[in-house]
């Protein structure tokens, strides 16, 4: 560096003299200008590709380093996009989605996550980090909430005998019913058109609150009281801010506008000596406790508890006091791909998104699962019954403070002890 400033200076000097010799010397000087600037260029220049040189050779080393060789199982089976049609009951489960930082909590992907890397579906680290598997379920559905036609997208090693292979590491009230290609972008939720949802519940509950509610079995649900309800479950198709059939969502909040395309309830039915009936309600798609507060205001309702014109106020501006009917009874029946079907299932490579051919096969699952475990469980615990009785500390008449409805909502939460569905 010192040699450096020395030259530099002398030129300097040199230049100075140059200069009061004319232009001759101006000349000269240009040129020795001329020449070092040449130098520096050609030094920035071969100090630029040696940082070029060691940049690749650092990226060669860490891609190196980052690549695995493929195994036999992802030779022999590449990774394919697919769509599964699952069924499961979901009592003795906290819910469908996994939580890998409550690990005590056992979910339904918990069972099927481990099903797939037992089976060799998908390699093992995949299962700690399901966004490497581009895993995604079409609804969530909380504690103790069934599904008959849940579906599931994900890549998978798409080997022989691949739906077998899965059911082998799954207990029997988890079942995959059935398996499609989709393309590469396919993503289950957001494919989704529509959702419908089943609930099962003893007709008792649209007895009168009078009714004598210890004796289950002898009700019978009249014809005309089952047309009343059909009447106001109509009054929910379409579109309507539905910010009090949920918690934490204000009347602003234009999410809380949600379209319900069909809801009705069948003819009643004979189980173990008990009258049963299935609410059937299909929607774009639901929010946290939307459906099981839909159907509490209607039985809320028919008992006498609350008025007609409830249902209607409820979509208003102001905050209305909205029971929460139990989630045992709560189904997620079929899932919807209206859209992808009519884009993608008539061009030759790839199926349509419906389940006709495994629609025997979710009877029989519904028949031996999930039906026999609402019963039962309604028998043995009886939650229609005990809900019903909290229905006479609802205010349905006056709208009730935000902050008052919130803290009954999350006391009511607690109870249940997250028995929600979506």
């Amino acid at each position: 560096m010192f040699k450096t400033r020395q030259l530099l200076s002398a030129l300097f000097n040199h230049r100075l003299t140059l200069e009061r010799n004319g232009g001759l010397c101006k000349l000269v000087c240009m040129m020795s200008e001329a020449s070092i600037d040449e130098q520096t260029a050609k030094q920035l220049k071969r100090a630029n590709e040696e940082n070029e040189d060691s940049a690749e050779k650092l990226q060669a080393t860490k891609k190196l380093k980052t690549e695995e060789e493929p195994t036999e199982d992802e030779k022999k089976y590449p990774k394919k996009k697919v769509v599964l049609l699952l069924a499961y009951s979901g009592k003795g489960y906290y819910g469908m989605q996994r939580n890998p930082t409550a690990t005590q909590f056992r979910t339904i992907e918990d069972e099927l996550v481990t099903s797939l890397v037992k089976s060799g579906c998908i390699p093992e680290n995949h299962g700690d980090d399901m966004k490497k598997m581009s895993f995604q379920r079409c609804a969530r559905t909380d504690k103790g909430v069934s599904a008959a036609g849940q579906a599931v997208s994900l890549k998978v090693r798409l080997m022989e005998d691949i739906i077998e292979k899965i059911n082998e590491h799954l207990p029997p009230q988890i079942r995959v019913l059935g398996l499609k290609r989709v393309t590469q972008g396919f993503n289950s939720k957001n494919n989704c058109d529509a959702r419908t949802y089943c609930y099962m519940l003893p007709t008792l509950a649209f007895s009168p609150k009078d009714n004598d509610i210890g004796n289950i079995a002898a009700f019978r649900l009249e014809p005309e009281t089952l047309e009343r309800v059909n009447r106001l479950f109509a009054s929910y198709k379409g579109t309507h801010n539905f910010h009090n059939f949920t918690s934490q969502k204000a009347a602003s909040d234009p999410s809380a506008r949600r379209y319900i395309i069909e809801i009705s309830c069948g003819e009643p039915f004979i189980n173990n000596n008990t009258q049963f009936a299935v609410i059937t309600v299909k929607g774009q798609s639901f929010m946290l406790h939307q459906i099981r507060k839909m159907i509490g205001l209607v039985i809320a309702v028919i008992k006498g508890y609350a008025k007609e014109d409830v249902i209607e106020r409820s979509w208003g501006q102001d905050k209305v006091d909205v029971p929460k009917a139990p989630g045992l009874g709560l189904v997620l029946e079929k899932v919807h791909f209206d859209r992808y079907n009519k884009r993608f299932g008539g061009d030759g490579l790839h199926e349509r998104l419906e389940w006709d051919q495994e629609e025997e096969a979710v009877k029989a699952f519904k028949e031996a699962h999930i039906y026999p475990s609402i019963v039962e469980t309604e028998r043995d615990e009886g939650s229609m019954v005990s809900w019903m009785s909290t229905l006479h500390i609802h205010d349905f008449e006056a709208s009730a403070k935000a902050t008052d409805t919130k803290n009954k909502d999350q006391k009511q939460d607690n109870a249940e002890e997250g028995n929600a569905s979506d």
